[in-house]
């Protein structure tokens, strides 16, 4: 098959695929859940048959396990959660006015202290803050507002309840026959692909999945870690919104950055309102966060993650942002194993590139060509 017919088959399988990933989007939920469920569990699978269960014992025991850590979750923790963003998000126009306040106390005091007249000069005088802090404080408690009816509405809404039953009913039952049958269906796929290209597949695919194992299982673990660290040591403190504020920044810091920066920024805004003009309370809150931070930079993810995943950060934004806004919550699922896949092929294509004679050839056919050598240095032949 010509080079120009390879390139327009899999941009076609590609279009296609993404096609029907929007096109049933809506019922796809579930099933994708259960595909990222069945490859974080299958190592477990593989290890228990090692020790002696079949695959389908191994897969019952898996997934008994996970349904009753589930179940555990489900009563003990997300109540708890549930009271506290209702909490919060009530209790939010009260922060917002009180944190303006100690804003505005303390910027009146350093501008008679030392800028008062520069202020006057500038137009920022006492009318100017009066009417910027009651706009201000209009728009917080609207935004507050707004954030909760969108919140109640969310969890009112029966394509809401109807996604969540299906989510937490189907999935298992998927997740347990893909674990079951995840050796087969691998197998399957390999037999499908072309003979002369399946070394080179094979090889993509290890590259995939040493990138997808090493981030998806190890950042997986790292999360839990850092919710509950988070959780229970805000909460140990007397912080108020603890347990929501470290399953939020927990669930966060899958994506890098963003949860400890999160936990950071909602654990000083409620420390300095809640202990106000103390600051004991903001100290131990920055050390629960800053602590949390320093075991997950040096220990959990040198050693879970490692450093062989080959997603950028910014890659890794990107891709969550697209596929969450094309495929919604099910783009979020697929969004880490499609970036990874694209990133593994896309270094692969660099790397024919590159050995290619449109890259090496200086001059046109029967001229020089440039072989790189070792050290990265070039050198001629014919």
């Amino acid at each position: 098959m010509r080079l120009e017919w390879q390139i327009g088959f899999w941009l076609g399988a590609l279009v296609l695929f993404v096609l029907l990933l929007w096109l049933f989007s809506g019922v796809l939920l579930p099933f994708a859940a259960a595909l990222a469920l069945g490859y974080l569990l299958n190592p477990v699978a593989d290890r228990l048959e090692r020790l002696g269960l079949n695959r389908l014992g191994a897969t019952l025991l898996i997934m008994t396990g996970f349904i009753l850590i589930l179940a555990l979750i489900l009563v003990l923790v997300m109540p708890a959660f549930w009271r506290q963003l209702l909490s919060f998000l009530q209790a939010l126009p009260d922060y917002a006015v009180r944190l303006e306040d100690l804003a505005s106390d303390f910027g009146a005091r350093f501008a008679q202290d030392h800028g008062g007249s520069i202020l006057q000069k500038l137009g920022l005088g006492k009318e100017t803050s009066a009417d910027l802090r009651s706009s201000t404080s209009d728009l917080v408690n609207q935004a507050a507002q707004w954030a909760g009816t969108f919140v109640k509405s969310i969890w009112s809404s029966g394509a809401a309840l109807i996604s969540l039953v299906s989510l937490l009913v189907l999935t298992p039952v998927v997740a347990f026959y893909m674990l079951l049958d995840w050796d087969k269906m691998i197998a399957t796929v390999d037999s499908l692909v072309p003979l002369r290209h399946r070394a080179t597949v094979r090889e993509l695919a290890r590259e995939i999945d040493a990138a997808l194992a090493g981030f998806l299982r190890g950042q997986s673990l790292v999360c839990l870690f850092l919710g509950l660290w988070y959780g229970v040591g805000l909460s140990l403190i007397g912080l108020n919104f603890g347990l929501l504020i470290g399953i939020t920044a927990g669930f966060l810091s899958f994506i890098p950055y963003v949860g400890s920066l999160t936990a950071l920024v909602l654990s000083a805004v409620i420390a300095i309102v809640q202990g106000w003009p103390e600051w004991r309370l903001m100290i131990m809150a920055l050390g629960v966060v800053v602590s949390g931070q320093f075991l997950e930079g040096n220990i959990l993810s040198p050693k879970l993650v490692g450093g062989s995943v080959g997603l950028h950060p910014v890659w890794l934004i990107f891709a969550l942002l697209a596929f969450g806004s094309l495929f919604g919550f099910t783009g979020l699922i697929i969004a880490v194993p499609c970036a990874a896949a694209f990133g593994v092929i896309l270094r692969f294509a660099v790397r024919r590139y590159r050995s290619s004679k449109l890259y090496t050839e200086l001059e046109g056919p029967g001229s020089k060509i440039l072989i790189e050598a070792p050290g990265g240095s070039f050198k001629e032949t014919r």
